[in-house]
């Protein structure tokens, strides 16, 4: 009885550190994927090393999970400045940035068309947030409304990146289908339909200092693709 007990036991040793040592690399390479935009106060990590000290950390050095398969879809002129920027800021992803600009996109159009300043104004640098406000102030003003949805972002993908350390800019183009519905102060529809999509095609451009302790990306360009 002594025996099985003593076996059953070592059994079980034997499986809790199967099972520590699957875990344990999982969320490592989960730590790696960090990079996600907007922020969430979980993401949150102690601030990288500026890229202008001397030992800095290169994207090979630290193994950018998908970043060769990334950098095959980006533009060559802006391949050189995205690896700069995940050598120099470890939270940073090709594949964690793509999936934050998407969700930013969402969360800044919807805002936009619902007059949230208040999230215009933390997603967005001063000058694209003062070009928002303008357009929604006008559009109260004449007693209008939107009641835009954004069915689905069909592309996203990377088209420039820039880094004067520890300025990192990426601009990412956009294809989307929304439908929109403009209404006046009476709600009446003046243009648009909500059963027909539109397709919407964006350039926008999103900056961050690599050094900066909160991994927040803003909106500081937009352009039509």
């Amino acid at each position: 009885m002594i025996v099985e007990i003593v076996i059953l036991a070592m059994i079980a040793a034997f499986l809790g550190l199967r099972l520590y040592s699957v875990l344990g690399r999982r969320a490592e390479h989960e730590e790696e994927m960090l990079g996600r935009m907007p922020h969430t106060p979980e993401a949150q990590a102690p601030a990288p090393r500026s890229q202008q000290q001397g030992d800095a950390n290169t994207a090979e050095d630290r193994q950018v999970p998908g970043l060769e398969r990334a950098l095959a879809g980006i533009p060559l002129g802006a391949q050189r400045a995205v690896r700069e920027i995940a050598g120099a800021d470890r939270r940073f992803t090709p594949v964690g940035f793509i999936e934050g600009a998407k969700s930013a996109y969402a969360m800044i159009l919807e805002a936009f068309w619902s007059g949230d300043r208040e999230t215009l104004n933390e997603l967005c640098d001063d000058d694209v947030y003062a070009s928002f406000v303008a357009a929604i102030d006008a559009r109260e003003a004449a007693g209008e409304s939107v009641e835009n949805r954004l069915i689905r972002i069909e592309e996203a993908e990377i088209v420039g990146a820039d880094f004067d350390a520890p300025m990192a800019r990426i601009t990412v183009r956009f294809a989307a289908d929304i439908a929109a519905l403009t209404k006046d102060r009476d709600g009446n529809m003046i243009a648009g339909s909500l059963d027909d999509a539109i397709q919407s095609r964006d350039v926008w451009t999103f900056s961050r200092k690599v050094n900066a302790t909160r991994p927040d990306w803003l909106l500081d360009e937009t352009d039509e693709g």
